[in-house]
């Protein structure tokens, strides 16, 4: 999927894995590729890639006795990309329906890459309620490329020190939370923002620098969890920039303010 000028901004992977679709690949405007797909370290981190746990079953890790997300149906246009997906458990019953769009935002007036990604969760017809779970980095999450790890520096709309929860792992309430850092001798930023109407807002950012770099946005469902009621939809919103710079908080705060009014029309 292209952006601006027709330049790559994303590669969805939609078929291939498995357990779950996600972004293989996020591109800066200038064409650095941010994600790392499937490490050695954690197969299971995929690029850019939404997971929680159902009634303590886990759809981040990857096995056979663990969760699914199996496409059912995808369209796509442009720069929008549709899915419907059931998260089936592992005797393929399926408990949640997810409806899912990743769009590419190609003009914002901004020097950045800036998509949307949007997941509707409701239970499947005929299953009772359910408890989304999970642990404290379940979420929307980010796994950068070996050469922008260690080195690089997170800041976060509100300035505030989070959480510490283990090592460098920390979760800080912000309605956003950037990561800068080095990539092909060059600076690069990417930046996560949360809807300020998603579920308790604002999100825990979940960050940690080693022994590898990762951002999340995170629903603190490892301390609340949250019943989801059949008939009912939770609406989950997030958006994700990149730039080929190290923009200033006032930046990277009025690109989200942009997205904010973008994506709630």
């Amino acid at each position: 999927m292209t952006g601006s000028g027709g330049r790559p901004a994303i590669e969805y992977q939609s078929a291939a894995n498995p357990h779950k679709p996600y972004v293989a690949q996020l591109y800066s405007p200038a064409g650095a590729g941010v994600l790392l797909d499937a490490p050695k370290d954690h197969l299971h981190h995929h690029g850019l890639m939404f997971a929680l746990g159902v009634d303590g079953l886990t759809f981040w890790a990857e096995a056979n006795k663990f969760g699914r997300q199996v496409p059912r149906a995808t369209n796509r246009s442009g720069g929008r990309l549709e899915q419907v997906l059931d998260w089936q458990l592992p005797d393929q019953r399926t408990v949640l329906v997810e409806d899912r769009a990743v769009i590419v935002h190609p003009e914002t007036g901004a020097s950045a890459t800036l998509v949307t990604w949007r997941s509707r969760l409701r239970v499947a017809a005929g299953q009772p309620a359910v408890n989304l779970t999970g642990s404290h980095y379940y979420g929307l999450g980010l796994r950068f490329v070996r050469e922008m790890d260690a080195h690089g520096k997170f800041f976060l709309g509100g300035g505030a020190e989070g959480e510490s929860v283990r090592g460098t792992e920390r979760l800080t309430p912000a309605a956003w939370c950037a990561y800068t850092a080095t990539l092909r001798g060059q600076p690069v930023t990417v930046a996560v923002f949360s809807h300020p109407e998603n579920l308790r807002p604002p999100p825990r950012m979940f960050t940690m620098c080693t022994p590898f770099s990762y951002l999340g946005a995170t629903l603190n469902l490892w301390k609340e969890p949250y019943r989801l009621e059949p008939g009912r939809t939770l609406d989950l919103r997030y958006g994700v920039a990149v730039w080929d710079a190290v923009p200033d908080s006032a930046t990277v705060e009025a690109l989200f303010q942009r997205w904010v009014a973008l994506v709630s029309r």
